[in-house]
C-alpha cells in the first residue's frame, strides 16, 4: 500500500511540474515565438499542438483523449499488476501515466497540447515535458521488459 501512495503522488508531481512549465511558456511566451534558453541547443517557443506526435491526425482531439484513456487505464492496472516488480518498470509505467495524464489535461481543458521545447542542433518535433516522460517511459519500459525476457523471469 505504502508503494502505491508513493507511485500516486509522484504522478501528482509529476503532472504538477508539466503543467506549471506549461502555464509559465503560455503566460511569458507569445505564441509561435522561439527564445533561446540554452544556445544552440534548447529553445523555448509557444506551440499549440493540436495533433499527436510531429503534430499529425490534427483536430483529433477525442480520438486523442479516448486513446489516452485507454493507455493509462491499461499502464494503471499493469502497475498494478506488477507494482512487486523491478524498480524500472515501475518507473517506467509511472512516466507513462503521468506523461500521458499531462498531454490529456492539455487536451480536454484547451482542445490541444502545449508544446515548448526546441532543439536547436536537430531538426526535431518541438515537444513538451510530458512528452519527455512519455519518451524516457517507454525506453525504460522496454529494457526492463527485454532484462526480465533475458533473464527469464
Amino acid at each position: 500500500m505504502k508503494k502505491r501512495a508513493i507511485v500516486a503522488v509522484i504522478v501528482l508531481l509529476l503532472i504538477g511540474l508539466d503543467q506549471l512549465v506549461k502555464s509559465y511558456i503560455v503566460q511569458q511566451i507569445p505564441l509561435g515565438e522561439v527564445r533561446s534558453w540554452i544556445p544552440n541547443f534548447v529553445s523555448l517557443t509557444y506551440l499549440q499542438n493540436r495533433g499527436a506526435a510531429f503534430s499529425i491526425l490534427q483536430d483529433q482531439q477525442l480520438l486523442f483523449a479516448v486513446i489516452t484513456l485507454v493507455v493509462v487505464i491499461g499502464a494503471i492496472w499493469y502497475l498494478h499488476k506488477h507494482m512487486e516488480d523491478s524498480f524500472w518498470m515501475v518507473l517506467g509505467l509511472t512516466l507513462i501515466i503521468a506523461g500521458g495524464l499531462g498531454n490529456f489535461i492539455d487536451r480536454v481543458s484547451q482542445g490541444f497540447v502545449v508544446d515548448m521545447f526546441h532543439l536547436d542542433f536537430i531538426n526535431f518535433a518541438i515537444f513538451n515535458v510530458a512528452d519527455s516522460y512519455l519518451t524516457v517511459g517507454v525506453i525504460i519500459l522496454l529494457i526492463a521488459m527485454l532484462k526480465e525476457e533475458i533473464n527469464g523471469n
